[in-house]
Formats: structure tokens, sequence, C-alpha cells
């Protein structure tokens, strides 16, 4: 007869060895562990040049550039936690800004027509772009890493093709106005855009059965196929999805700057990746939350705008974006071993 002795010192009985408090925080709750090397490195900047890193305009043009980030972090969030990937998100923004702008060209500027034209072009692109990826990863099973290097690199050949090389400008008054330097009570309109898109992207990732189905794939996608969800379907929407935020993105883009900025995007995609995998998602899927996300954001904008201020020279940004988005992987992998002990 076993023993309650002999039960104890079963293999199969034995205790995993308890985590301690900062294995505890940065495995259940990392956006906090964020917070704080966010309010670190606030700080650290602070202390350099408080009259320049807090200044009015400094903090309007971090919120705002956090907020175009955002759009495309909110797409990534989903494609990531499917265990996906998409690089294509810079190059769908720029292509979906070139495309819009030249419709809003032809219908006429001053049309009233034209801006609604345009956010149609933008996003009916970006979601067409982010259909074209989600196939192939769904339906063939190519890697999303390889279909959507490829398809960055389609996408920003045929918005060079369109444009002829160079920037576009014939953005509508109305729409730069409005969006792009609109204000409500001093706050960015493209700021609170931001908000209310992650507020509600978070709801369905959280609270509905398509959320459910997100994080089910992510985890598991064979386990997922026995439960009845359609991957394949589901794949492709979510990438969809994706391509939706960055359509949306470039439209707001050209608002902000009245004209296309074809060159201005090659970081994106890892500076969203960055924000994801920071906020707590893992690169293998199953894991995520928009509110990690939200912080995640703001790491690579403060460091941007901070290294600037303290007049490194701007390829510094590349190399900063590119150490953190190291740290963010070498942090999950960390995570996931510290989750499976």
């Amino acid at each position: 007869m076993t023993t309650m002795e002999d039960s104890k010192k079963a293999p199969g009985s034995m205790m995993r060895p308890e985590r301690s408090w900062i294995q505890r925080l940065i495995v259940d709750r990392p956006e906090m562990m964020i917070i704080a090397a966010l309010v670190l490195i606030v700080g650290l900047f602070v202390a350099m040049r408080p009259d320049a890193f807090l200044s009015a305009i400094n903090i309007r043009n971090m919120a705002v550039e956090a907020a175009m980030m955002m759009f495309l972090a909110v797409g990534m969030t989903y494609v990531i936690i499917t265990a996906g990937i998409d690089l294509s998100v810079g190059a769908v923004l720029v292509l979906s800004g070139v495309c819009s702008v030249l419709v809003m060209r032809t219908i006429g500027v001053e049309q009233p027509l034209a801006p609604w034209a345009g956010l149609f072009v933008a996003l009916g692109c970006g979601t067409l772009w982010g259909w074209v990826n989600g196939f192939f990863v769904a339906r063939t099973k190519l890697s999303p890493l390889i279909v959507t290097l490829a398809t960055m690199g389609i996408a920003l050949g045929i918005a060079r093709l369109l444009s002829g090389g160079v920037d576009i400008t014939g953005v509508p008054r109305s729409v730069v106005n409005g969006i792009g330097i609109g204000r409500v009570l001093g706050i960015p309109v493209i700021f609170l855009l931001s908000m209310a898109f992650a507020v509600l992207a978070a709801i369905v990732l959280h609270r509905t059965r398509f959320g459910l189905h997100t994080f089910a794939i992510g985890s598991n996608v064979q386990a997922a196929e026995r439960a009845g969800i359609n991957v394949t379907r589901h794949l492709i929407v979510v990438y969809a999805f994706s391509g939706f935020c960055a359509g949306l993105a470039g439209y707001l883009t050209l608002s902000r700057f009245a004209s296309t900025t074809i060159a201005g995007h090659s970081m994106d995609n890892l500076k969203a990746i960055t924000a994801v995998v920071l906020g707590g998602a893992s690169l293998f899927g199953g894991v995520g939350t928009l509110f990690g996300t939200s912080v995640g954001v703001l790491i690579p904008v403060v460091l941007a705008s901070g290294l600037v201020i303290i007049g490194l020279p701007s390829f510094w940004q590349e190399v900063a974006v590119g150490v953190v988005l190291l740290a963010a992987v070498l942090l999950d992998k960390w995570r996931r071993n510290s989750r499976v002990r």
C-alpha cells in the first residue's frame, strides 16, 4: 500500500520550486515591470534635459508618435498571439497612404467626397494586403516570417512605382486640420482615436469568442482544430485585421504630414513587434494583452525622443530599437522558461 510519505516522494507529485517575487512579477505581470522601466527611462532623460523633455510640445509629439505606433501594435498583438508575425505593416502603411492620396487627388482635394474616398481606399488596401498575407500563411502553411518579408518588399516596391519614388502631397485641408493637427481639450485627436481603437480591440480580444479563438490557436493549433475552430479562416481574418490597422495608420499619417512619407517607416515593423513583446506577449503565441502593448509602445517612442533631445545622431534611434527588441526577445524566452518550470 502506498503511504503518504511515498506519495510525497513520487516524482509526479513533487511541487515546483517557489518562484521569487521578481520572477512572479516578470512572468505574471510583465506590464508592471515595463511601467517601472518606462519610469526609469523618463527619469533619466528628465534629469539630463528637464526643460526640453518635459516641454508641452515634446509631450504632445510623443503622444502622437505613440498613437501612430499603437494602431500598428494593435494588429501586431493579434498576429503574435496566434504565434505569427507580420513584417509588412510599415510597407502596407506606406502603400495604403500612396493609394489614398492618389485617389483624393484624382477626385479633387476640395471635393467633400475626397476624404471619405481616401479613407475607404486606405482601409481597403491595407485589409486586402493583410488578407493576402493571411491566405498564404493559413492556406499554404508557409512561415509567416517569409510570407510577410516577401510582401513587405512587394508593397514597398508598388508604392514607389505608383509615386515615382517621391512623396506626394494633396491631402485635403479638412483631414489635416480635423485629424492631423486637431485637438480636443488640448489633446491630439490622433491620440484620442488610438486610445478608443485600443479599448475596442481589447474588448474584442479579451471578451469575445473571436478573442478566445485567437488565444486558443496560439496556444495549441491542433487542439484548436479539434475543438472545432476554423483555424484557416481565423488566421486570414487576423492578418486582414493587421492590414486594416496598417491602412488606418497610413491614412492618419497623411493627415499628420499632409503628404506621404515613403522613406519614414523602415523601422515601424520592428517597433511594433518590440512594443508587443515588451508588453508581455510571447513570440511563441497564446499570451498577450493590449494593455501591455499600450505600455510597451511608449518605450521606443520615449527612447527615440530622448536620444534626439540629448543631441545624439538620429541613427542611434535604430540602434536603440534593435537593442530593445533583442532584450524583449530574451525576456520573452526567459518568461517562457519560467512558466514551464
